[in-house]
């Protein structure tokens, strides 16, 4: 009898609980919930009507300072370097001796050289004499000729030799750190000391190949160093004929002139390139693009919805960037919650 009982107060709970616990909500009419769904919430939006504007169309890029000469001065001869005349630090003049190699035995050669030659000359004029009345044959006072000519080759080649044991500076330039002293033994291609020629000096810089036709020799340019807002000017001297393939970037070359030394090799550089304006373009806030997986876009509003558009963009500025294709003037667009946004949801203008 017990266990009937406990079993009937278990189904009453159960009838309870289902009443009171689970009850259904509230229906209006035809039977539908009176509670606005989450497909209809709307939200608050700040939006941005497109319109023309103009805008100067400029490139922003990073860039190098380089020499516009340098040099690693490398030995030509093989000896002993009995003279360093340089000074670290300090400048040069095209043609300057920096070093000297021992050159005793080539001198003494050449000295050997220059007396044949003499006794050559003097064996020369009487066998043309002898020859003019033909007291010689002709193939004597061909071997003569011949003997002479020879003579100037080896003459030649020992002065070439003793030319290479000068080390003179190829132009004006500024002499580095020397990387050899007076004493040592020298053989060719034995780095000595390294000329920069850093008036005027080079800005290597590149731009994304779509600006490929829009920069040439003679273009000027603006740059600033890093830390310091002062403009300055250089004009474009070179363009690479080729596009890199890895990078899909083109290089460019300027030349500025540097008086005062104030710009040094190896220097990073903000370069500026400004190019011809452009009328009618459409602008928005950077902060209205959508990154996606198939390019860019926004949204619009359109009868008090959101709609999604893909876009297509061009130059960018700090603030604005250009639209090329997507949306059209007079066009609503939205550029808060965007997080929230989805097609055809209902937004409401602040």
């Amino acid at each position: 009898m017990r266990t009937v009982l406990v079993v009937g107060v278990i189904i009453v709970a159960l009838v309870l609980g289902k009443i009171f616990l689970f009850a259904k909500p509230d229906k209006g009419k035809g039977g539908k919930s009176s509670g606005k769904s989450s497909a209809s919430a709307v939200i608050p939006v700040n939006v941005y009507v497109i319109s023309k504007e103009t805008i100067n169309n400029q490139i922003f890029a990073s860039g190098t300072i380089m020499p516009n000469e340098e040099v690693d001065l490398k030995s030509e001869g093989t000896g002993r370097l009995i003279k360093l005349d340089i000074q670290e630090g300090a400048t040069v003049t095209k043609g300057q001796l920096i070093g000297k190699i021992n050159d005793r035995e080539l001198k003494a050669q050449l000295q050997k050289v220059i007396y044949n030659q003499d006794l050559a000359k003097k064996i020369e004029a009487r066998q043309k004499k002898l020859l003019n009345v033909e007291a010689i044959n002709l193939e004597d006072y061909d071997v003569t000729t011949t003997n002479i000519q020879v003579l100037d080759a080896e003459r030649e080649v020992i002065e070439t030799q003793i030319a290479r044991t000068e080390i003179r500076a190829p132009f004006t330039g500024k002499i580095g750190l020397k990387n050899i002293s007076e004493g040592a033994y020298l053989v060719p291609g034995t780095s000595v000391v390294t000329i920069v020629q850093s008036n005027p000096v080079k800005i290597d810089f590149t731009v994304p190949e779509k600006y490929s036709s829009s920069i040439r020799p003679g273009n000027s340019i603006g740059f600033s160093l890093d830390g310091d807002g002062t403009d300055h000017w250089a004009k474009v001297i070179a363009v690479e004929p080729k596009v890199d393939e890895a990078l899909r970037t083109l290089k460019i070359r300027a030349m500025a002139q540097n008086p005062g030394g104030r710009f040094v090799p190896g220097m990073f550089v903000k370069v500026e390139v400004s190019l011809s304006a452009t009328d009618n373009a459409i602008m928005i806030p950077t902060e209205a693009i959508v990154p996606v997986l198939k390019g860019k876009k926004v949204y619009v509003v359109k009868n008090g919805k959101a709609e999604e558009k893909m876009v297509v963009t061009g130059l960018r500025t700090d603030k604005k960037i250009q639209i090329i294709d997507g949306i059209q003037l007079g066009d609503s667009l939205i550029t808060s919650g965007i997080i929230a946004l989805r097609s055809g949801i209902s937004v409401k203008v602040n």
